[in-house]
C-alpha cells in the first residue's frame, strides 16, 4: 500500500470523529485526563502550543513541528534543507485535521518528498510522528526532521539548573561540567549549545567556540537513555523528551529546547517514519525515567 493510499484509509476510518479545518484555520483545543492542553499556535508555519494546567500562561510553551526537514542523498557529504520553519509566513498555513486526541497536516516538500506530521496527546504527554514518502528516484541516506519544543514560563531554564540527562549512575544536570555558567553574566556565556552523546562517540574536544559565535559543550560521559528532562520551577511537573535511539541529545539554553531527534534512511519511491515523545507529567525525574524505559522501544 502506498503512503497516500494508507493515509486515505486512515482518514476514512477516522471520518466520524475528525474535524477537517479550512486552510489556515486552527482546530479545537485537545485536553488530556491530566488537564494538559494542545492546540495549533497562531503562526503560519506548523507550530503547536502546549499548556500544563495550574499556571495560566506560565504553563504554556510552543513546539516547532518540525523546525526543518533535511536530507542527504546517497554518496553525498553535504545535507540539504528541503523545508525550513519560518514564523509569520502569511498564506502558508497547512490544512490541519483534528481528532479527539491528535492534530495533523500533510505537506509537499522539495525534491518530490511528501510529509505527514501528526501530534497525538496521550495521558502522559505528546507523541510526535512523521511519515515521509519519497516520490523521486533519489536514494537518501538520511532524512532528519527535528521537533523543537521551546520551553518558556515555569519550564524555562536558561542556566540549565533544572535540565537533566541520565547516566549509568543516575540523573545529572546536562551542564554539570560547567558550573561557572551559574555565576557568569549571560552575555559572556551565551550563545551556547550543550550536547551529550548516546550512540555517538564522545568527541575528543569537549568545548569548541565555532565560527558562528556559538560555544559548543560536549559532556565527557555518554548518556544511557536517549532523553532530556526539565523540571518546572516549582518542581511539581517534568517535561521530558525521548526517542528510540539517537546519536546525541542536546539543548540550546536560551530556548530551553530538548533535542532528541532521530534520523532514518529514505529509499527512492520508499517511505520512512520517525517518532519523538515528550512527556508532560506531574511528578519528578524518576517518574519520567520509568515512562521512558517502558515506552521508548515502541517508538519508530
Amino acid at each position: 500500500m502506498t503512503f497516500r493510499k494508507r493515509s486515505a484509509v486512515v482518514a476514512a476510518a477516522w471520518l466520524a470523529c475528525c474535524i477537517l479545518t479550512a486552510e489556515g484555520q486552527a482546530p479545537k483545543t485537545i485536553t488530556n485526563a491530566a488537564g494538559v492542553r494542545m492546540m495549533v499556535a497562531d503562526d503560519a508555519d506548523p507550530t503547536l502550543r502546549v499548556v500544563a494546567p495550574g499556571y495560566g500562561d506560565d504553563g504554556a510553551f510552543q513546539v516547532i513541528f518540525p523546525e526543518h526537514v533535511t536530507v542527504r542523498a546517497r554518496g553525498r557529504a553535504e545535507a540539504t534543507h528541503i523545508y525550513l520553519w519560518q514564523p509569520g509566513q502569511a498564506g502558508k498555513a497547512p490544512a490541519w485535521t483534528a481528532t479527539k486526541d491528535s492534530l495533523e497536516y500533510e505537506k509537499d516538500l522539495e525534491g518530490g518528498i511528501h510529509m505527514l506530521a501528526r501530534a497525538t496527546l496521550a495521558d502522559d504527554g505528546v507523541l510526535f510522528h512523521y511519515e515521509f514518502e519519497n516520490r523521486s528516484a533519489v536514494d537518501y541516506d538520511m532524512v532528519y526532521a527535528p521537533t523543537d519544543p521551546r520551553l518558556t514560563g515555569v519550564f524555562h531554564d536558561v542556566r540549565l539548573e533544572r535540565t537533566y540527562v541520565h547516566h549509568a549512575g543516575g540523573f545529572e544536570l546536562l551542564a554539570s561540567e560547567t558550573p561557572q555558567r551559574l555565576t557568569m553574566p549571560l552575555k559572556e556565556w551565551l550563545p551556547a549549545r550543550y550536547m551529550d552523546s548516546y550512540t555517538w562517540a564522545v568527541p575528543a574536544k569537549l568545548m569548541e567556540k565555532r565560527a558562528d559565535g556559538i560555544t559548543y559543550y560536549n559532556k565527557s560521559r555518554a548518556v544511557d537513555e536517549p532523553m532530556i528532562a526539565t523540571l518546572s520551577s516549582d518542581g511539581k511537573w517534568v517535561a521530558a523528551s525521548f526517542t528510540r535511539t539517537v546519536g546525541n541529545v542536546w539543548s540550546n539554553p536560551e530556548l530551553t529546547c530538548q533535542h532528541v531527534d532521530p534520523t532514518a534512511a529514505l529509499a527512492a519511491h520508499g517511505t520512512a517514519m520517525v517518532e519523538v515523545k515528550m512527556l508532560i507529567v506531574r511528578g519528578g525525574l524518576e517518574d519520567a525515567l520509568r515512562a521512558v524505559i517502558q515506552q521508548r522501544d515502541t517508538l519508530k
